[in-house]
């Protein structure tokens, strides 16, 4: 066994318990418990939409794609129903009033606080017997992982791994 042995199999474990989690956060069913509590009829991609707008300025739609990774069609699709639903508006753009940004309205960023709200309930039963020292580190941790992931999320792939 190689010194890199024991950091391999650990990387194993870590992206093995990353993806039951996204897989376990993500689930249609959960999703749609969770919305139905918060009173919000909105699907996975809408709120993540609306979140984001929440958590910045407003935004060009092509910057929050690129932002999210996403195609701008995608947002473009997204957009339009959470205007519908009233959640969202347009509005000027400061810097070029051909351009238009998105921004939420009293009624989304209501929205958010419910979702938010439904969503730390459901963290809180879940992690309930953990310790307040274990969650400080949990939080501490998934930030650092967060950031790691932004960090490289455009870098290419190791040639080893596309081989």
């Amino acid at each position: 066994m190689t010194a890199d042995a024991p950091a391999t199999a650990t990387l194993a474990e870590i992206e093995r318990v990353l993806s039951r989690v996204a897989y376990l956060a993500g689930r249609s069913r959960r999703h749609e418990r969770l919305m139905a509590m918060a009173g919000v009829p909105l699907d996975r991609a809408a709120v993540a939409i609306l979140r984001h707008i929440a958590e910045s300025e407003p935004l060009r739609p092509g910057v929050l794609a690129v932002r999210l990774s996403v195609e701008a069609s995608h947002v473009t699709r997204q957009l339009r129903q959470l205007e519908r639903s009233g959640y969202v508006i347009r509005v000027a753009d400061p810097d070029d009033r051909r351009a238009q940004r998105v921004q939420l309205t009293d009624e989304g960023l209501a929205a958010v606080g419910r979702i938010r709200e439904v969503g730390r309930q459901y963290l809180e039963q879940a992690l309930a017997h953990w310790s307040a020292e274990d969650m400080r580190q949990l939080a501490t941790l998934f930030h650092r992982l967060v950031d790691d992931f932004v960090g490289h999320a455009e870098d290419p792939l190791a040639p080893s791994l596309s081989a």
